[in-house]
């Protein structure tokens, strides 16, 4: 059995996303985190490497019972589904960057904010102002994956442990401050299509209709 299976779906932010572009120079008055963009359209991106970081380590904690492993000592069935580079091992699944689907939509309130906060040094009271971009609670990004299928019961349980780690996702936050509020996701709208191998998906696509239940704050 050889083929690929395409898992596609929505990632609806539900509190301002950080996810950090550079910050190298910053002018007075500027924004001192941006999000990363697209070059292209200027709008901001999910990063599949961020992705696949967050749900890997959500998957690892959960796992090891809270503990976080040397990447070479994952449980076997994460690092056949992400890879390993020591052990080198291929993962078997693939992200791609996650761009925004809903521009024309968000054009009334825009795709980013900026929120303000201040650090405040405790012995001193000295305010350390700073300006962090985010992405707009609303926006929405389609997100694709690509797995490789070798082995029937494989995929399943595979699908299974990606399964889990949605879940965690949508209880936990992507990318930064996290802790402050940010980064609260929902995923929608699971969409699976297999190439090259006879594949009933539909029991596969019931897994990621459970996933749709676990956000946090839910519409």
């Amino acid at each position: 059995m050889y083929g690929k299976l395409l898992i596609r779906c929505d990632l609806v932010v539900r509190t301002g996303l950080h996810i950090g572009g550079t910050d190298a120079y910053s002018a007075i008055g500027t924004v001192d985190s941006p999000v990363v963009r697209d070059p292209f359209s200027d709008l901001p991106i999910v990063p599949g490497s961020s992705l696949k970081g967050k749900l890997r380590s959500l998957l690892v904690r959960s796992l090891c019972g809270g503990n976080m492993p040397k990447h070479d000592e994952d449980p076997e069935s994460v690092k056949r589904l992400f890879g390993s580079a020591q052990p080198v091992q291929a993962a078997r699944l693939q992200f791609a960057d996650c761009f925004v689907i809903n521009a024309d939509e968000m054009k009334s309130v825009g795709v980013t904010e900026v929120k303000a906060e201040n650090g405040i040094n405790r012995e001193t009271s000295v305010a350390n102002p700073r300006q962090i971009e985010r992405v707009t609670a609303g926006t929405t990004f389609g997100v694709c994956l690509t797995y490789q299928m070798t082995d029937e019961a494989q995929t399943r349980e595979d699908m299974q442990l990606l399964a889990q780690g949605m879940r965690l996702l949508q209880l936990d936050y992507l990318g930064g401050h996290g802790s402050r509020g940010s980064g609260r996701v929902s995923l929608r709208n699971f969409r699976l299509e297999a190439f090259g191998a006879q594949v009933d998906t539909a029991p596969l696509q019931e897994l990621f209709r459970e996933v749709e239940d676990y956000e946090l704050i839910p519409l």
